[in-house]
């Protein structure tokens, strides 16, 4: 009996005279009313609708309440507003605001069949994980998986949502390829130490266009950082020439995608790239009078000095050719700080220091993307015992990073928000306060009065209604 007290009034302490006392009685309210702006945007690109295509479903329809798109979008949508556990779920059910997201007929699933799921509009942590479990060769005999993922659709979803994004054809699109390490606690499938990382993980690869996600692969730790690059180049290229054959196309990383297959590649198919080159003693030796040069600057103005110098090399043995090379010869006050890039953008075109500072260099805001989707999209939370699940995971990661991304681009564009990370557009823009209201014909959204942001949501709210329609 103490228990249940103790659930029905929350004493707090005292405001003066007055007790403060709190009850979980106020009915159907969400802590996360602000989602309906990501349903806005799905409803103008169908983004989330395309990813559930990339499923094949071998349930009886019969005996099925929630489709596949119903599935993909109720996670989806929770990773962006913040929910990365599966557990969440048993909760997030019951939030009407969820069904609305995830188009249900009557969100506050009043309609359900099991008087058990009345009053929960989606579904719970067990049908979310049996969606994410399925093995690739479940069918309509297997028991309880029976939603098979087809990873190549979904790859090919991400690149079109991206080509779809563009109103003309760009001149130049610059692919930024890198890899980062994703730390696994547990037995999972693949796992392997890394030695540069000093810890047991997962080496996914990422491709970007700028902020645009075009390529979220995982791959097991043992390989090489250059690993399947060439694969997911070829058809991610494809794509993009086939919607915009004139495109300059220019491959950049940094030196641990510094191979032969990846620039020969790129050579015979009419791609630019420019690559980091790990240093050694044979490219410090090429710019030893530039680095005493720098030195002499740095002795006589105290500030980090600078000087770039443009020359031809090739390996002993890796390369079948000799290529440009740019070496910047830079000095600190912690010493030298010599760095390499290799390329095949001709000094007619772009001289070594802008094809250094300019070009190379804006290569650092990629691995911002990374950080956003790992921190704030659970990219990471690959926890599952098989590497195909957790691909899958990685997939909604990815779908849900792509849905942010038009966020940004149709409501945000001109906004304070305009460049903000995630976190800070859940915090700002998701996390409003509002009792949920079913009736026959309306779902009433209050929202709390006090949202200090309330400007700020009717001009993204505007903009998105203004864009035209896609999904």
């Amino acid at each position: 009996m103490e228990t249940q007290c103790i659930q029905e009034q929350l004493l707090f302490q005292q405001l003066r005279r007055r007790k403060v006392i709190g009850r979980f009685d106020g009915g159907a309210i969400s802590s996360d009313a602000g989602g309906v702006l990501l349903r806005e945007v799905e409803k103008r690109c169908g983004i989330l609708k395309r990813v559930a295509g990339c499923f094949r479903d071998y349930r009886d329809p019969e005996r099925t309440e929630h489709s596949v798109e119903e599935l993909i979008k109720q996670r989806i949508y929770a990773l962006a507003l913040g929910y990365e556990d599966l557990n969440d779920h048993d909760t997030l059910r019951q939030d009407v605001l969820m069904g609305l997201l995830c188009e249900k007929s009557d969100p506050s699933g009043k309609d359900r069949v099991r008087e058990r799921d009345q009053g929960k509009g989606v579904a719970g942590k067990s049908t979310l994980n049996r969606l994410e479990l399925t093995p690739e060769g479940a069918n309509e005999n297997s028991r309880y998986k029976k939603i098979v993922a087809e990873p190549q659709k979904l790859d090919e979803v991400m690149v079109e949502v991206c080509v779809e994004s563009e109103e003309q054809a760009p001149a130049e699109v610059v692919l930024d390829v890198d890899a980062t390490d994703d730390a696994l606690y547990g037995k999972q499938e693949g796992r392997f130490f890394h030695g540069y990382y000093g810890e047991y993980c997962y080496l996914p690869l990422y491709i970007f266009w700028g902020e645009y996600l075009l390529c979220a692969r995982l791959r097991e730790a043992s390989e090489d950082p250059a690993s399947g690059v060439v694969a997911e180049l070829e058809r991610i290229v494809k794509k993009l020439r086939q919607a915009w054959p004139q495109v300059r196309i220019i491959v950049r990383g940094d030196s641990g995608f510094c191979r032969e297959e990846i620039m020969g590649w790129c050579e015979q198919n009419d791609l630019d790239y420019v690559l980091g080159m790990s240093k050694n003693e044979r490219l410090n030796k090429e710019i030893a009078s530039e680095m005493t040069q720098a030195q002499e600057i740095h002795k006589s103005t105290e500030a980090a000095a600078r000087v770039f110098k443009d020359f031809h090399s090739r390996t002993r043995k890796s390369w079948s050719r000799e290529r440009r090379v740019v070496g910047k010869a830079e000095y600190l006050a912690k010493g030298a700080n010599p760095r390499f890039v290799v390329t095949s953008i001709s000094s007619d075109d772009q001289d070594a220091r802008a094809l250094y500072e300019d070009l190379y260099c804006a290569r650092g805001d990629m691995e911002n993307r990374i950080k956003e989707q790992q921190l704030g999209l659970f990219a990471d939370r690959t926890s599952t015992g098989w590497m195909r699940s957790n691909q899958l995971r990685l997939y909604f990661s990815s779908f849900a990073y792509i849905l942010m991304q038009w966020l940004r681009q149709l409501g945000l564009k001109a906004t304070e928000l305009a460049q903000a990370q995630c976190e800070t557009i859940r915090l700002k823009l998701f996390k409003i306060g509002a009792r949920m209201t079913v009736t026959v014909r309306k779902v009433w959204i209050s929202f709390s009065e006090s949202y200090p942001y309330l400007s700020l949501f009717q001009q993204v709210l505007g903009r998105l209604q203004q864009s035209p329609s896609g999904g």
